[in-house]
């Protein structure tokens, strides 16, 4: 349970891995997946605050020196409709492939998926079609490291973890390789996975879409900002309204805003909520600004019972204090 102030109450139950003993602990880290999306849609918000880019800024101009941009209707794509799915790119882009691009440089790797999605000259324009893309947040994410010309894994640290004081945020898989320091991933079958560690994640490209991994307390400073920020006492971003931005739907009709999905809930008005898994973990947040409050949950499962089990309980949690 979380407030504008931090994490309220937290708890952690169960083992590290399936068969083996030690059990989870609250300083524990956790995979979050794709709520690393509101964490770079905050890190655009700060961009956007600084005069380094707008809202509205495209690719085409961002990437000007992008020949390519004369051909794709992507050139025209606002990192509003990246952060909100609306740029017309499909989920995901061949991530293998670009993982080798770059010998292991992730901004050249980024580079690469720009370049690629420039390719595909039979998109639809920007706006006409809201599809869920990781491709888009991949391309939002390389927009910050070209206008601030540093790596996303950076900005992230430096611009969000460190002012937040989220101590032990950090990307990919968690634990040290073939040791139970850390939970275990488990795959969809709910079997433990064969290896560990920072390499059992999705291509660390991927970062801008769901890398992020953090303890609980650390999760739950940056939802509270959130919380703050609509209240009008945040710290990153300077107005109520820069929050309010990134909560609210983009487009009329659908229900993604910048990081987040915007939808109506009896026990808190409108809400943001989120889930993210790389298919080995899996996380869920429900934040109620106009009450103060939010719930945050994760476990070391990609299986759908374990995803079941999370919305049940966090479905509890809520319904405990819509009643407060």
């Amino acid at each position: 349970m979380v407030n504008e102030q931090g994490a309220q109450a937290m708890a952690v139950c169960g083992l590290r891995k399936q068969g083996a003993t030690p059990a989870v602990r609250l300083e524990d880290l956790w995979h979050l997946g794709s709520n690393t999306k509101a964490m770079t849609a905050t890190l655009a918000a700060l961009a956007v605050q600084e005069g380094l880019l707008r809202w509205d800024s495209s690719l085409g101009e961002v990437f000007a020196r992008e020949t390519r941009r004369h051909q794709s209707p992507l050139a025209k794509a606002s990192l509003t409709q990246l952060l909100s799915h609306g740029s017309g790119l499909p989920a995901n882009a061949p991530w293998g492939l670009l993982n080798a691009a770059g010998e292991g440089q992730l901004r050249a790797q980024r580079r690469a998926a720009l370049e690629l999605a420039l390719r595909q000259t039979a998109l639809p324009a920007p706006g006409s079609r809201h599809e869920y893309s990781n491709w888009g947040y991949v391309l939002a994410g390389h927009m910050l490291e070209e206008v601030w010309q540093s790596s996303w894994e950076d900005l992230m640290r430096r611009r969000l973890f460190a002012p937040l004081g989220m101590v032990q945020g950090g990307f990919g898989g968690v634990g040290s390789e073939g040791r139970l320091d850390q939970p275990w991933p488990h795959a969809a079958s709910g079997e433990p996975m064969p290896i560990n560690g920072p390499k059992m994640d999705n291509p660390a490209l991927l970062g801008p879409a769901g890398t992020v991994h953090l303890c609980l307390a650390d999760w739950a400073r940056f939802i509270a900002e959130h919380l703050a920020g609509r209240a009008g006492h945040g710290t990153l971003l300077k107005t109520k309204a820069a929050y309010e931005k990134l909560h609210q739907p983009a487009q009329e009709g659908s229900p993604h805003a910048l990081g987040w999905l915007s939808v109506p809930r009896r026990w808190g008005g409108q809400v943001l909520n989120h889930n993210g898994s790389n298919t080995m973990n899996h996380s869920v947040a429900w934040l109620a600004p106009e009450r103060g409050f939010a719930v945050i949950a994760c476990t070391n499962s990609g299986s759908p019972k374990a995803a079941k089990a999370l919305d049940e309980l966090v479905g509890l949690l809520i319904a405990g204090r819509a009643k407060s």
